[in-house]
């Protein structure tokens, strides 16, 4: 067992490290693209909080939980999604797959748990092109690839039965390529501006996790998790070339030229996250949480792209689960774990002047699989992104996320030879 889970880990990083399109939305070409990883199938579907102590799930957004994982438990996640693309006159669609993270959770001792993870950070992936207007108007066509992963490695310690404590180390890596074409119709050669940045850098995270009995069923639970402002050092290139394109955007290079440009190093914000629940233990749970992030220290990849600011993030998240019967033998319904939330957040991102803000509604189940702790969790999205006002564009998504949750006991000692 433990063979094979290693292999598939090896096989699952040699797949991070070649770029996935994860995201097709316009708004990847600011910063270091989408966000991918918002967390668990299992949380993510409770409207994203992050608080709520679980033994057979592994919560990477929060390495304090990880002090309370029963079983070694081993976990791979991936979403599809959906989205309309929507301007003041215009509407198109896309959609895309992705793995999303696969991980390793180990309990070292009775207070003491480790974790082990890839996942996918953030995404570029756009496409557009504007229409012929006359002979005289430049057709262009603007594409982006690539992203960022993490590797990620955290402990989570239980200080006493009220108090967790927990840290995790990031490792970010990735490529980022930009490719713009422009040329005029009836002439002959057009113009290419390809920009590509390598990404890397640390970054880390800290948290605290507090539940309190208070009667005999009832527990209060808290959540504290910092993030101190880290840095990603960008490696960027461009170049410039003269090509000839047919208007299905074929091209043939006929002069290139490297152009000097600084390398750049991004500033990955601090972040403080909140959030307070009640709930009885493998029953119902509800909880709040707000996150702030200084945003307003991020940049762009360039130093020469405008039209675009940041600002401070401030994101809310609502959720919670209810589980009938998690003991039951006579009904497997009772045994499903049932999830839901929503959240609202301005994403940081202000273009033409405007906001870009998001809400999502989530919904989920947790399956239980038959004789065993293991699991598959399904989780359903729907939101909305961005405006169509000063010529943006509304996003309008669903997301349909899946993940495997196993869980299995190891470096049990024998207690005969």
């Amino acid at each position: 067992m433990i063979k094979k889970i290693l292999i598939i880990f090896c096989l699952i990083f040699s797949f991070f490290s070649n770029a996935q399109n994860a995201s097709s939305s316009p708004y990847s070409f600011y910063g270091i693209g989408d966000l991918v990883f918002k967390g668990n199938v299992e949380t993510r579907s409770m409207g994203g909080i992050n608080m709520i102590n679980d033994s057979i799930h592994i919560n990477i957004n929060n390495s304090a939980s990880l002090s309370d994982i029963m079983n070694t438990t081993f976990t791979i996640g991936g979403n599809l999604n959906y989205v309309n693309y929507k301007t003041a006159s215009q509407s198109e669609t896309a959609n895309r797959a992705s793995l999303d993270y696969i991980a390793l959770a180990v309990p070292i001792s009775k207070r003491l748990g480790a974790a082990f993870a890839v996942m996918s950070f953030t995404s570029v992936g756009y496409q557009i092109q504007n229409n012929y207007v006359d002979d005289s108007t430049p057709i262009s066509r603007f594409t982006g690839s690539g992203g960022t992963n993490k590797i990620y490695g955290g402990v989570g310690y239980k200080i006493n039965k009220n108090f967790r404590i927990g840290a995790d180390m990031n490792f970010n890596f990735g490529n980022i390529t930009t490719n713009d074409i422009s040329f005029l119709t009836g002439i002959q050669y057009g113009t290419r501006e390809l920009n590509s940045s390598e990404i890397t850098g640390f970054n880390f995270n800290t948290s605290l996790m507090y539940n309190k009995l208070i009667n005999k069923t009832t527990t209060i639970f808290g959540s504290l998790i910092y993030s101190p402002e880290s840095t990603l050092s960008l490696a960027n290139e461009r170049k410039i070339a003269i090509v000839q394109f047919s208007e299905s955007f074929g091209e043939l290079v006929v002069n290139e030229e490297d152009v000097p440009v600084n390398d750049t190093k991004v500033k990955y914000p601090s972040k403080i996250g909140i959030g307070f629940g009640v709930g009885e233990v493998r029953k119902w749970s509800v909880g709040a949480e707000v996150t702030f992030m200084q945003g307003s220290n991020f940049g762009s990849r360039f130093d020469d792209i405008n039209d675009v600011s940041y600002e401070n993030v401030t994101k809310y998240s609502f959720g919670g689960y209810y589980m009938p019967d998690y003991n039951s033998f006579s009904s497997y319904y009772k045994r499903i774990t049932y999830r839901g939330g929503f959240n609202y957040q301005n994403t940081g991102l202000i273009v033409n002047n405007e906001s870009i803000n998001n809400f999502g509604i989530t919904f989920g189940l947790g399956l239980p699989i038959k004789g065993s702790f293991s699991n598959v969790n399904v989780g359903f999205e729907f939101g909305k992104r961005g405006t169509t006002s000063s010529g943006l564009i509304q996003e309008n998504y669903s997301n349909l996320s899946v993940s495997f949750s196993l869980n299995d006991k190891w470096f049990i000692k024998r207690k005969y030879d």
